[in-house]
C-alpha cells in the first residue's frame, strides 16, 4: 500500500465503520463487533504512519485544487500525528466503555449513538492530518455537526437546550470569527498552506498580528476560552461516552490542536516573538484558567465540576503555546495527551458511578469507593494527574510548560500554574477523600459492568505508563519544535 493509499484508507475505514454500523443496527452484537474492529484497523493504520513521521518524513496526499493557493489534502506531521494517535487509541477504548455504558443504563438510539461516534473519529483523524486551513475548517464543521445528535441523545427538553448551546456558539465562532481568520491569511499571504516557520511573515505586521490571532483563538470555539466556553458545560447532558468524546477524544483536543497547529504553521514562533501585541494571549489564557478552577469549586454535580476542570486544563495548552518557545510547545503537545488520558479516565469514573450507584453529585459519594475500588483507584489516579502529581502523565507535561515559562521569565504564567495546581488539588482530592476515607451513605452495591470498569482501569494505566515511558509522545512533541516540525 503507498503512502497516500495509506492515508486515504485510514480516513476511509472510520467512515466505511460508520456505514457498517448503521447497517448492522438491527443485531447489537453485530453492530458492537463491527464498532470494534473498525476501531481496531484505524489503529493498525495510524501505526503504520507513526515510523515514517518519526523519520522524517511528511506523507501527504492532494485531494483537489481549488482557488488559487487553496487545495484540500491531507499532510502529516508531529502534531497531527500525536492527535490522530490519541484518538485512535482512545477509540477502541471508549468503545468498550460505551458497550457497557449503553446497555448498563438500557440508553435509547443507541445505534445512532455509534454512527455519531464514528463520524466524530473520521473528522477527528481528517483534522488532524489536514494539509491546510481549507481541509481543516471542513473536517472541524463536520466534527461540530456528527457530534450534535450526540450531545441531544436523551432527546428531552434539557439535552436539546444544551445542544442548541454548543451548535449556537460553535458554528457561531467558527463562521463568524475562525472563517473570517482564514479568508484574512489567505489575502494576505497566498496560501492557506501549513508550513514550518508559518506564512505569514512579511505579510502581517505590528499589532495585525496580535489582531489575527486573537481572531483566531476565539474562532476556535472548542478550546472553550472564556467566554467562549460555555457550550461546554452545556453539552454535559449528553451521557458519559458521549462527554468522554467531546472532552477527551475529539472536541475539545481538536479545539486545542487547533490553536497549537495555527501558532506553529500560520504564524510561526519568530513571527510572534517579535508582535509584543501577541502577548495578550497569555493573559487571557491565564486568566480562563484561574476561573474556570474557582467555578468547579463550587459545583456539586460531577459531570460539571469536570466540565470546568476541562475549561481550565484545555487554557494550560493555549497559555503553554502562547509563551512562543520550543518548551512550552512541546509542554503545550504533551498536554493534549496528558489531558487526554487523565480526563477520559475521570469521565469514565463518573458514568461508572452513574452506572451502579444512580449517583451524579460530588455530595452523594460517600464511602462510593469501598463498593467501587477499581471506579474510584482510577478516578484516583485520573485526579492526580490532573493535578500533576509525579508517576502520572500530568506532571510531565507541566514540567515542560514550566520550563518553557522560565525560559522567557513569564512571572505571570509560573504563578497560574502553581495557583491552579493548588485550586485543582482543592476540586479533586475532596471527592477521593469522600469515596475512600467517609462511612458509606445507604446501601452497598459493586462495581459497574465489567466493559466500564476495564475501560476505567486502561485509561488509568495509560496515564500512569505515560509518566514512565513518555518516549513516543515527547518525541514527536521535539519533532513539532525542532524546526518547526517540517
Amino acid at each position: 500500500m503507498t503512502t497516500p493509499e495509506l492515508l486515504n484508507a485510514a480516513l476511509a475505514t472510520p467512515l466505511a465503520g460508520a456505514v457498517l454500523i448503521a447497517l448492522t443496527g438491527r443485531w447489537p452484537n453485530l453492530r458492537e463487533a463491527v464498532t470494534l474492529v473498525a476501531a481496531a484497523v484505524l489503529l493498525v493504520l495510524v501505526a503504520q504512519v507513526l515510523p515514517v513521521v518519526l523519520a522524517g518524513g511528511r506523507p501527504e496526499v492532494t485531494w483537489v485544487r481549488m482557488l488559487p493557493g487553496i487545495t484540500l489534502g491531507l499532510r502529516v506531521e508531529p502534531l497531527g500525528m500525536l492527535f490522530s494517535g490519541v484518538a485512535s487509541l482512545l477509540w477502541i477504548v471508549n468503545s468498550i466503555y460505551s458497550i457497557g455504558y449503553m446497555r448498563g443504563n438500557a440508553e435509547q438510539h443507541q445505534t445512532r449513538f455509534y454512527v455519531c461516534f464514528a463520524i466524530a473519529i473520521f473528522s477527528s483523524v481528517g483534522l488532524a492530518w489536514s494539509a491546510n486551513l481549507a481541509t481543516l475548517f471542513i473536517f472541524y464543521e463536520v466534527l461540530t455537526l456528527s457530534t450534535y445528535p450526540l450531545v441531544t441523545h436523551k432527546g428531552d427538553a434539557e439535552a436539546l437546550r444544551g445542544g442548541r448551546t454548543y451548535l449556537g456558539i460553535l458554528m457561531g465562532t467558527s463562521i463568524g470569527l475562525f472563517l473570517l481568520a482564514i479568508l484574512w491569511t489567505w489575502q494576505a499571504a497566498g496560501t492557506l498552506d501549513f508550513r514550518p516557520g508559518g506564512i505569514l511573515t512579511g505579510h502581517v505586521q505590528g499589532m495585525a498580528v496580535g489582531a489575527l490571532l486573537m481572531l483566531y483563538m476565539y474562532g476556535i470555539g472548542k478550546a472553550a476560552l472564556m467566554p467562549m466556553h460555555r457550550w461546554l458545560p452545556a453539552a454535559m447532558v449528553a451521557p458519559t461516552p458521549v462527554s468522554a468524546l467531546l472532552h477527551a477524544v475529539a472536541v475539545v483536543k481538536a479545539g486545542v490542536f487547533t490553536v497549537v497547529k495555527v501558532i506553529v504553521y500560520v504564524f510561526g514562533l519568530d513571527l510572534l516573538r517579535s508582535a509584543p501585541s501577541a502577548d495578550v494571549l497569555v493573559y487571557v489564557a491565564g486568566i480562563t484558567i484561574v476561573f474556570a478552577s474557582f467555578v468547579a469549586l463550587r459545583q456539586d454535580n460531577l459531570k460539571r465540576r469536570l466540565a470546568y476542570s476541562t475549561v481550565s486544563q484545555l487554557s494550560y495548552v493555549v497559555m503553554s503555546a502562547a509563551l512562543f518557545t520550543p518548551a512550552a510547545i512541546a509542554g503545550a503537545a504533551l498536554h493534549i495527551v496528558a489531558h487526554a488520558f487523565g480526563k477520559i479516565t475521570l469521565f469514565f469514573a463518573a458514568g461508572s458511578v452513574y452506572t451502579a450507584a444512580h449517583k451524579s453529585n460530588v455530595s452523594e459519594l460517600d464511602g462510593v469507593g469501598r463498593n467501587m475500588p477499581w471506579t474510584m483507584g482510577a478516578f484516583a489516579i485520573g485526579s492526580l494527574s490532573m493535578i500533576g502529581v509525579p508517576l502520572t502523565a500530568g506532571f510531565v507535561s507541566k514540567w515542560y510548560i514550566l520550563s518553557g515559562a522560565l525560559d522567557v521569565h513569564q512571572l505571570f504564567a509560573i504563578g497560574v500554574v502553581f495557583l491552579s495546581t493548588v485550586l485543582n488539588a482543592g476540586y479533586f482530592l475532596p471527592i477521593v477523600y469522600r469515596a475512600f476515607f467517609r462511612p458509606a451513605d445507604g446501601a452497598g452495591h459493586g462495581e459497574a459492568p465489567l466493559p466500564i470498569v476495564l475501560a476505567v482501569c486502561a485509561t488509568a494505566l495509560l496515564t500512569v505508563l505515560m509518566f514512565f515511558a513518555p518516549g513516543l509522545p515527547l518525541a514527536l512533541a521535539q519533532a513539532l519544535v525542532g524546526g518547526g516540525g517540517s
